[in-house]
This record gives C-alpha cells, sequence and structure tokens, in this order.
C-alpha cells in the first residue's frame, strides 16, 4: 500500500467534501503516476492557500478516464478537467478549522528534509507525490487525532 498526497485547493477540497470523497481526480500531466495509485492505497489532501491537510481518502479503484466536469473551472488561467480518477472512500475528513498545519509538521516529515528549512512548502508543489510509510504513519496520526477531537466537540 503506498500513501500519496494530493496538492490542491480550497475550492476543490471543498467539492470533494461534498461528493463524500467518493472520487480522487489527477491532472492531465500526471498520468503516468495516476495510473500507479491502486486500490487499498491512501490519498492525504493537502489544501493550498492555506498550507494544511484535511482528509485521508482510501482508493477503491484503479485510474479510469472521465473528462465529466467534477471540480471548478471558472477564473482559471489554465482550467484542468482531471481526467484520470479513482474511486474512493474517506477514512478521515476534517472541518477546515481543524485542518493539520503543514508548518507544525515540517521537523517531522521525513519528505520536507529535502528542501531548506525556510522553503519547506516547496515540498507540496506539483499535484501529487508519494511519501514514506514514516510520513503516512505520522500524518494518519495527526489527521486522525485533529478528526477525533472534531467527532468529539461536534
Amino acid at each position: 500500500m503506498a500513501t500519496w498526497v494530493l496538492t490542491g485547493s480550497l475550492e476543490n477540497f471543498r467539492v470533494n467534501v461534498g461528493r463524500g470523497f467518493d472520487l480522487v481526480g489527477f491532472k492531465e500531466r500526471r498520468r503516468n503516476q495516476a495510473a500507479e495509485v491502486e486500490p487499498g492505497d491512501e490519498i492525504v489532501y493537502y489544501v493550498t492557500g492555506v498550507q494544511a491537510f484535511g482528509a485521508i481518502a482510501r482508493v477503491r479503484s484503479r485510474m479510469f478516464e472521465d473528462r465529466a466536469p467534477v471540480w471548478p473551472q471558472d477564473a482559471k488561467k489554465h482550467p484542468e478537467d482531471y481526467p484520470w480518477r479513482v474511486e474512493a472512500e474517506p477514512v478521515a475528513v476534517l472541518s477546515e478549522d481543524a485542518f493539520v498545519a503543514a508548518e507544525s509538521l515540517v521537523d517531522e516529515l521525513e519528505h520536507v528534509r529535502k528542501w531548506p528549512a525556510e522553503h519547506w512548502h516547496l515540498a507540496f508543489q506539483g499535484q501529487l507525490r508519494t511519501v514514506s510509510e514514516p510520513d503516512a504513519r505520522l500524518l494518519r496520526e495527526r489527521i486522525g487525532a485533529a478528526a477525533a477531537v472534531t467527532a468529539g466537540t461536534g
């Protein structure tokens, strides 16, 4: 099982929330990576702008092509239809006020150490990447703990 970090906008994250995280879409140029995603893999959602982790979904299907509009296309210089898709199911979904700030994990994530400390945010540019098992465990623990706290107060 692999763990992937998927970078996307808050607007797209909200669409996923509304859909119950049933579908994951990958950009046109990410076809080869998307083809490596397998059932059982986990997708950790990194939300740009707020620089935080908001959810984990588990992949339920192999990649397929579908260009039906799902995610917003308006006001973008280069609209994306995210044609490479997999079916998924939610594992942990955080409310926006409970997102796990990426900066709070910078010193612990192996993946981030590839960049100078002051430029940690570069670790999450580009739409899709895999992370090591220690990083995957850390992300599952922190997002799971935030979800438990949210569930306990909601």
